[in-house]
């Protein structure tokens, strides 16, 4: 069985939000497209207190992003998040950065995505989102580590700033690297 993971998709990283990733923006109507070819979409969001240790204001290295509860936490606006079977909220605990969608930093606390694809017996995960050079390179890394077929839809990401060394990142370490046009062909 096969899952699509939509990694962070939230106003924050859209254009014009605290924590901006080039063009993200672009995504929503391709992750829109993609959607329709799974029966499971798991969307992930960074839900961070607002004194998250990542937080510049606290000693990390971005600008506050993603508050629990906020609109920059919501989803990008356009996206089809009706679409969607499951949420998982990552980035809670306020002492602990966490860009995986099944682990924190230090990997102490799960998510508990592992446990929600086991159970539905999911073992191909696609994965779309933000940023590649983060959050979608190391969920991608977790879910390899797991045992997890990973395969990244290069055109569905965007990145803050190296894309093509994350990419390579994840190719060396067994992750498949495909394009959206491979759905409708």
């Amino acid at each position: 069985m096969k899952a699509l993971l939509i990694i962070d998709m939230q106003r924050d990283f859209m254009p014009n939000g605290a924590l901006a990733v080039p063009k993200a923006d672009r995504l929503i109507p391709i992750i829109n497209e993609i959607m329709i070819q799974f029966d499971c979409v798991i969307a992930t969001q960074d839900w961070h207190p607002k004194n998250h240790a990542s937080f510049i204001s606290m000693g990390g290295k971005w600008p506050a992003h993603c508050i629990q509860n906020t609109e920059g936490a919501a989803f990008a606006k356009g996206l089809k998040t009706e679409k969607f079977t499951c949420t998982i909220h990552k980035g809670t605990d306020p002492k602990v950065e966490s860009y995986s969608a099944f682990f924190d930093e230090k990997k102490t606390h799960s998510t508990g995505l592992e446990e929600t694809l086991k159970k539905k017996k999911i073992d191909e995960l696609y994965f779309v989102g933000v940023a590649t050079d983060y959050c979608v390179l190391y969920s991608v890394l977790d879910a390899l580590e797991l045992g997890f077929n990973a395969f990244v839809i290069q055109d569905g990401c965007r990145a803050i700033q190296d894309e093509k060394g994350a990419f390579e990142k994840m190719r060396r370490k067994g992750a498949h690297l495909i394009l959206s046009r491979q759905f409708f062909s």
